[in-house]
Parts: C-alpha cells; structure tokens; sequence
C-alpha cells in the first residue's frame, strides 16, 4: 500500500509488540514504521495502527492467559485469511483464540477470534 493509507484501525496496546507479531502472523501483516509509542502494520488490504498505552493507565490493565476477550465493544474488525486452520494454528500459538463456532456466508466461512489482550475480530476464508 504505497503512500499514507486511506483507512485502517488504531488499537491501544499494552504489549504493542506482541499484538504486531500475532496480527503479522495471522494475517501477513508486516511493519511499516515503529516508534516506542505506536508502530505502523499493513498488509495489501489494511493497515493498522498499534497505540501503547500510556504507562499509568496500563499498569490497570490486567492481561489473562489465555486473553478474555472484550465483547463489550460496538466495533468488529473482519479479516480474510487463505486458511481458517492455519490461521487458527498461529493465533493459539502467539497467545489468541480461534473460537470454535463458525457460520457460513455466500463463499465465505467465518469465525470469531481475539488477540493475546482480548480484541474480538472476525476470520473469513472463501471457497469456490
């Protein structure tokens, strides 16, 4: 994605650097820009913004293994992933969950997920 995106996401991160390697992992992702503040990830379709918390407030937040995921939220990302076994496969292994529930859309299989600190988003994998 040449050039400042036109749309994305920012997330507050208390590890920022474990959530860039989980979502560089389970979703291709790569760094673009680090800054002990926020780095910069994308992949050809998204580009995510990894905020870290301010010190005062992160010392509140508690992190549990494995994450309780955040389902008091508005907000669901949704990802396309080549494959919701191996996507699945990576998740748990970075410390995220790849629930078991899974629905089906026109060419599409979805399901839910979170990261290490508990942000729910949606996996979907066409089929022909």
């Amino acid at each position: 994605m040449p050039g400042p995106a036109r749309a994305g996401a920012l997330i507050y991160a208390k590890d920022m650097n474990r959530l860039a390697v989980f979502y560089e992992a389970v979703l291709g992702m790569r760094t673009l820009h680090a800054t002990a503040e926020l780095m910069v990830i994308e992949s050809a379709d998204f580009q995510m913004v990894l905020h870290a918390l301010p010190p005062a407030y992160a010392e509140r937040v508690q992190i549990s293994t494995p994450p309780q995921p955040r389902e008091d939220t508005a907000l669901k990302l949704f990802f396309t992933v080549e494959s919701l076994a191996e996507a699945r496969e990576r998740a748990t292994a970075l410390g995220g969950i790849v629930f078991d529930d899974e629905w089906a859309g026109p060419r599409f299989r979805v399901r839910n997920a979170c990261d290490p600190e508990g942000n729910v988003f949606q996996l979907r994998e066409f089929y022909a």
